[in-house]
């Protein structure tokens, strides 16, 4: 049984029209396009060039952002309620990850098709994050200023907790495994999109075109 499989139902869907659905698909494919040609993580500084840059570069901030004040509400949780450290330091990775992947779940259990590939994507963008995150672990207890969602020092989560799973020298296979997961669901995400909002919807209009005939 596919775990990404929904029941279609035409009528919680009818927010998304066909145009809609082919803008969102255009839009996601290419900033899956070009996060893979410039690999913003793997370099401690992103040199705008070029208009395709910019757009992706703005792109790129305010995702990034969004999903660092999710990852610092997580670590937040912990400062107000007795957590244990170690889920105090996991949480901020948790938060990041388990919210877009929630919400998909949410509309995903209402059939709405769209929504629910948008959070998948995030999700693997989140992820991605998160293997960079892991491989810089052997670094040391700190992340820079440069690398850090907030833009200042401070510790490193994976550093503490692959070091406390006594996983430290594996960081490198784990990073590659979750990269690999990372880009498998926002590929995933992109060529739903293109199906539902291409291949799909025009099948559907050749069906009732047909009924009419």
């Amino acid at each position: 049984m596919d775990p990404f499989n929904f029941k279609k139902s035409p009528e919680k869907n009818r927010k998304f029209s066909p145009n809609a659905k082919k803008t969102v698909a255009v839009v996601f494919v290419l900033f899956l396009m070009l996060f893979m040609k410039y690999k913003p993580y793997e370099h401690t500084s992103f040199m705008v060039t070029s208009f395709s840059e910019q757009i992706f570069a703005l792109y790129f901030f305010i995702s990034n952002q969004t999903l660092g004040m999710i990852h610092e509400a997580g670590h937040g949780v912990c400062y107000v309620l007795p957590c244990p450290e170690f889920f105090m330091v996991l949480n901020g990775t948790l938060f990041q990850v388990l919210l877009p992947l929630g919400i998909g779940i949410y509309y995903k259990k209402r059939a709405q098709i769209f929504p629910w590939l948008i959070a998948l994507f995030f999700t693997g963008f989140s992820l991605q994050y998160t293997a960079w995150y892991i491989s810089s672990a052997h670094l040391g207890a700190y992340v820079s200023a440069a690398q850090s969602f907030l833009g200042v020092d401070g510790y490193h989560d994976f550093n503490y907790i692959l070091s406390h799973l006594h996983l430290l020298k594996f960081n490198t296979q784990i990073s590659f495994l979750v990269k690999a997961f990372a880009y498998g669901l926002m590929i995933y995400a992109v060529v739903k999109m293109l199906i539902f909002a291409f291949i799909v919807d025009e099948t559907k209009k050749r069906r009732i075109l047909n009924r009419h005939k």
